[in-house]
């Protein structure tokens, strides 16, 4: 197990959905991002980091989803909470920067998953799944610490991003749509700014 699957998996066995920093009540802005990248169509997405979030039960029934996560125990939780209708998702325990998808996608969500990977090496990988998966045309949203975010969470470094830092990564592929701050708020109260973008792959 590695050390990022260890503490992922520590974190949801010893702390409920709503004591991790990055809970929301509601996924709104992600929300809307896909709302805008689906154009309010069904469509086939996948949750990089997923975890315990909400967003799954927002996305249900509508939308084809695939939730991903280093922690089983993360997922089991989800999968808890939605009961019967979790058999509509595709539940996957995976590093990202080692799965081997087996279909594609309209939407590569991830929000707070990517600033995880302090490691080029590590974010290189994270992009070749990327691109080995999400459609030509389709949407990759990115939710990352912003540059005046915390250079820690739950313990762990992270790598802080702006939708520019987010482009050179993606590469030429990849053209910026939309890109927005947002300050989170944790569950005891304290401040995380995030940067939110959204990138369309180009059709060929």
């Amino acid at each position: 197990m590695s050390e990022r699957t260890e503490h992922r998996q520590t974190v949801y066995t010893t702390k409920k959905e709503d004591e991790v920093s990055w809970f929301e009540t509601s996924p709104e802005i992600s929300l809307a991002l896909i709302g805008k990248a689906s154009g309010g169509k069904p469509t086939a997405i996948v949750d990089i980091g997923g975890g315990a979030s909400r967003l799954v039960d927002a996305l249900l029934p509508e939308h084809d989803v695939t939730v991903l996560d280093l922690s089983a125990a993360a997922l089991d939780a989800a999968r808890h909470r939605l009961g019967a209708a979790a058999d509509k998702v595709d539940w996957v325990v995976s590093d990202v920067t080692h799965w081997h998808p087996t279909r594609a996608f309209d939407i590569w969500h991830d929000r707070a998953a990517l600033h995880f990977l302090t490691d080029p090496e590590d974010q290189r990988a994270y992009v070749a799944v990327l691109k080995s998966t999400l459609r030509p045309g389709g949407t990759a949203i990115l939710a990352t610490f912003a540059p005046d975010g915390p250079e820690k969470c739950s313990g762990l470094p992270v790598a802080r991003h702006d939708a520019d830092t987010l482009a050179a990564l993606l590469g030429p592929d990849f053209k910026l749509q939309e890109t927005l701050r947002h300050t989170h708020k944790t569950p005891w109260g304290s401040e995380q700014r995030f940067q939110y973008s959204a990138f369309k792959r180009e059709e060929s």
